[in-house]
């Protein structure tokens, strides 16, 4: 059900975002707006950023098979990186373009269609980007998470567009235009390094985080005896999956049934706490000197500490 989700969202930004560029693009260059053109340029890389999200979602969801036994949840942090990279050329060129179109002098022209389409963009943006943000945050989708961050930076870009429309038509100063368009393309590149930070740690096999490892200690910390501890707790995401594996420490007395049995329970807990999580359990015989009882265990004392 989330990859389905996950699937229909990023069409629906793929499919709003096309409307939004034939339209921002279609008036920038009627009016020869640099600030209507830039957010319609942005909007065009939304298009081809939610359709590659799309696919990217789509083969995550395919399960492990012979070649690749751990799935390709991967998918979704390749697209998040490549996704990074085309941001910061198209936030080059419109800072370029602009600079280029301020100092050949060319006449810009602003109509109420100017005004209006660009207050529609940044509704169609708000409602984008806060459909994105939830679904991404349910799911923990990078390459959604990703996608919203691109589409918040719109929300800026486009109020920019806005404000230059504004002053350049009552004052005349053709500067305004050139200064919002700059400022667009900055928080584009600022949005590709956030991105690109954050798919790149799933490639790298990042940990989770720090609220998601804390989860876990205190699952398996609220076991009673005979649980006698663990250690070499090690966490990492691939896309929206996630994976986890430590050593459980036993009481010697249980037998293979038992501790077999303990590790499930312990896995079942964690299952419950974090969405789309894969446990391994190694159990280890505890190696502390005890009678072999909850009274004389050492780690029961000391958690009564």
């Amino acid at each position: 059900m989330a990859i389905e989700i996950k699937q229909r969202v990023a069409l629906f930004a793929a499919a709003s975002a096309l409307v939004l560029a034939a339209g921002k693009i279609a008036t920038g260059l009627f009016s020869g707006s640099m600030a209507v053109v830039s957010s319609g340029v942005d909007s065009v890389l939304d298009v081809f950023m939610s359709i590659m999200n799309f696919y990217a979602i789509k083969k995550a969801s395919e399960p492990a098979d012979e070649v690749h036994p751990y799935g390709h949840g991967k998918a979704e942090d390749i697209a998040g990186t490549f996704q990074s990279v085309v941001i910061v050329l198209s936030g080059v060129y419109i800072i370029a373009k602009s600079v280029h179109a301020y100092i050949d002098k060319q006449p810009i022209s602003y109509a109420f269609l100017d005004f209006f389409i660009m207050c529609l963009s940044l509704v169609f943006s708000f409602v984008i980007s806060t459909t994105l943000v939830r679904v991404g945050n349910r799911t923990g989708s990078n390459a959604l998470q990703a996608d919203a961050l691109h589409y918040r930076s719109d929300l800026y870009s486009n109020s920019g567009a806005i404000v230059a429309i504004i002053l350049t038509r009552y004052t005349g100063i053709t500067a305004f235009d050139l200064v919002f368009a700059v400022i667009a393309g900055i928080i584009i590149l600022v949005s590709a390094f956030r991105i690109f930070r954050s798919s790149f740690s799933g490639i790298m096999d990042a940990r989770l985080s720090d609220e998601a490892e804390r989860q876990i200690r205190e699952i398996i910390n609220g076991m009673q005896f005979p649980l006698a501890g663990f250690h070499k707790l090690r966490t990492r995401h691939s896309g929206s999956a996630k994976y986890v594996d430590f050593h459980l420490l036993a009481c010697r007395k249980l037998g293979i049934d038992e501790a077999h049995t303990l590790a499930h329970r312990i896995e079942d807990r964690i299952r419950m706490s974090i969405e789309d999580v894969d446990v391994i359990v190694h159990v280890e015989p505890c190696k502390e000197k005890c009678d072999l009882t909850e009274v004389t265990c050492v780690f029961t004392k000391r958690q009564s500490r």
